[in-house]
């Protein structure tokens, strides 16, 4: 196990530009073999539950320069938790959760780094903001000082073909541009999280700074 994942890394991260960020994502993947990536360079740990990832947290507190992000659906009455546990949350998907966000940092004491979710196409199966919406609401966005925006997270449809998926991630690309040619003071368009196991060259090639990769580097999970 432990030579199969290193490869992987290895390989993974061969393939990637400098500027691109590589998150492992671990769910229900050991800490065992989490270890073995952290071994192999990996910093950066994505976990999309929040009780999964508390236990994790707990076994893996001895390798103390990890930094943990949230990259699935959070429930408002979930916010305290992940903000408390995760440094990064890229799945701030509504209005709503940014706000409950931004008050509990206030609270304490923290600066969360977040990414927008939004859907390009829609997509009843996924969470995230319209582009519309999410245009609308940037200036009650730009109230949400104690939240580090960074910039914005897409996950395309499934049962889309290479140029269709190519297409969404340009396009958040594009909507990523305009907003920062807003100049808001604390919105910030540095990062764009998108990418994974099945589409992250794709996504690299239209400009992801950040991707969140798992089968590619563990293996097919249980199911």
């Amino acid at each position: 196990m432990i030579s199969s994942i290193s490869e992987r890394i290895t390989a993974i991260r061969s393939s990637l530009p400098a500027s691109v960020r590589l998150i492992a994502v671990t769910k229900q993947v050991s800490t065992e073999a989490m270890r073995c990536a952290y071994a192999a360079g990996i910093r950066d740990f994505g976990e999309s539950r929040i009780q999964e990832a508390a236990s994790k947290q707990i076994e893996l507190q001895d390798l103390r320069d990890i930094t943990w992000h949230f990259i699935g659906h959070l429930q408002t009455n979930k916010a305290k938790k992940a903000i408390e546990q995760f440094t990064w949350i890229h799945s701030v998907d509504n209005l709503k959760l940014a706000q409950r966000l931004n008050q509990l940092a206030q609270q304490l004491g923290l600066s969360p780094s977040v990414c927008l979710q939004v859907k390009i196409l829609p997509d009843p199966n996924k969470s995230g903001w319209s582009v519309p919406q999410l245009l609308a609401d940037l200036p009650e966005l730009n109230q949400c000082k104690n939240l580090q925006i960074q910039g914005l997270m897409t996950i395309p449809p499934l049962e889309l073909n290479d140029l269709e998926i190519l297409d969404v991630f340009n396009q958040t690309r594009t909507l990523a541009q305009q907003i920062q040619e807003q100049n808001w003071s604390h919105i910030h368009m540095q990062h764009l999280s998108m990418g994974m196991s099945g589409d992250y060259q794709l996504a690299v090639q239209a400009g992801a700074t950040i991707v969140r990769l798992g089968t590619i580097l563990f293996g097919e999970r249980p199911l």
